[in-house]
């Protein structure tokens, strides 16, 4: 913590990361120390559709009485992790566009992250490809950098192993194999995450705090608190806190995230945020395809020869209907 006589005058702006939010207060850390900081009041005048200030974000403060800080300057984010922020109980807590219909809002869980961490276990539990499948198509939408982390590969053979995850090594995703038993990966794991802000998100139960705790001592556990502390009371949050690692970078876990933000998108855009169905679009008899039953689709056809698997295609289609419901439920609303 650092105090107002280290800098001349108020006038003295430090850059810095915020690593903690809690209950509009943000712990910025600097180059000259952490210090609580509170929002500057101009800068809450603006009406948005998401978060002002979120853990992630870079800004510029001032330091004021008490070791306290204002932050006085937000940069503006080049990419967020969000969700669909919960709408609270009762008409004054909500958000309406001009048309007199709810309108949705981001809620943002880490600001700027240089990669998504989808950590799932090959076995106990058993992957859950398709939550996968969702969260690499929000990480798409998003412009978030991927990596997949299949853990436990000690409980498998590394055979069965590739044939459960190797579909998404061939479409390009970074793919790493862990086990915090056999320390198999760990090392490639440490040089992935070394200097970058990396969210880590998955199920529970999948060995994050062993692995963490394996690759960098105590780093699982310090993570585990945080994401405790983040989940009492109440009302629960999934805004995580920074943790630092050793090897330099900063790692969140993120609590109860079981879906990133695919609000905000039409059912026609979704082909194009799966990266082995997106190329085959173009060669699709109908330029309106859905993939689903036109006759002469490209896409049906590459899962009927193998080129994209069954599982993927049907993350698709479920995606598909989910968000042609909710289109539908929009304009039918519009027409009433």
């Amino acid at each position: 913590m650092c105090g107002v006589d280290d800098f001349d005058s108020m006038s003295n702006l430090l850059d810095g990361l915020i690593i903690k939010a809690q209950s509009g207060f943000f712990t910025v850390h600097t180059d000259v120390g952490d210090v609580v900081c509170q929002v500057r009041g101009r800068l809450k005048q603006e009406r948005r559709d998401t978060d002002l200030v979120a853990v992630g974000d870079r800004v510029r403060i001032s330091l004021v009485e008490d070791n306290r800080g204002m932050i006085e300057e937000i940069t503006d984010r080049e990419r967020a992790l969000a969700r669909l922020s919960p709408i609270a109980r009762g008409r004054g807590s909500r958000r309406w566009n001009r048309d007199g219909y709810l309108a949705e809002r981001e809620q943002v869980i880490v600001a700027n992250p240089d990669q998504a961490v989808f950590v799932f276990s090959c076995a106990e539990p058993s992957p859950r490809l398709r939550m996968l499948d969702r969260l690499l198509v929000g990480a798409e939408i998003q412009d978030i950098p991927p990596v997949v982390c299949a853990n436990k590969t000690d409980l498998i053979s590394s055979q069965k192993a590739r044939s459960l995850f190797g579909v998404y090594q061939e479409i390009g995703y970074p793919v790493l194999y862990t086990s915090a038993v056999t320390g198999d990966g760990v090392e490639t794991l440490r040089d992935a995450l070394q200097g970058k802000l990396s969210a880590l998100v998955g199920p529970s139960g999948v060995g994050k705090t062993s692995l963490l705790n394996t690759m960098e001592p105590g780093l699982g556990l310090q993570v585990r608190k945080v994401s405790q502390a983040t989940t009492k009371g109440r009302h629960t949050t999934v805004v995580p806190q920074l943790v630092p690692l050793g090897v330099g970078g900063w790692v969140a876990d993120t609590p109860g995230i079981r879906a990133l933000a695919l609000f905000d998108i039409d059912p026609e855009e979704l082909d194009a945020y799966f990266p082995d169905i997106a190329p085959l679009v173009a060669d699709c008899k109908f330029s309106d395809c859905t993939h689903t039953v036109e006759p002469g689709c490209a896409v049906m056809q590459a899962v009927e020869e193998g080129q994209v698997t069954q599982h993927r295609y049907e993350s698709y289609v479920r995606l598909r209907e989910e968000h042609q419901k909710l289109a539908d439920m929009y304009w039918w609303g519009i027409s009433e």
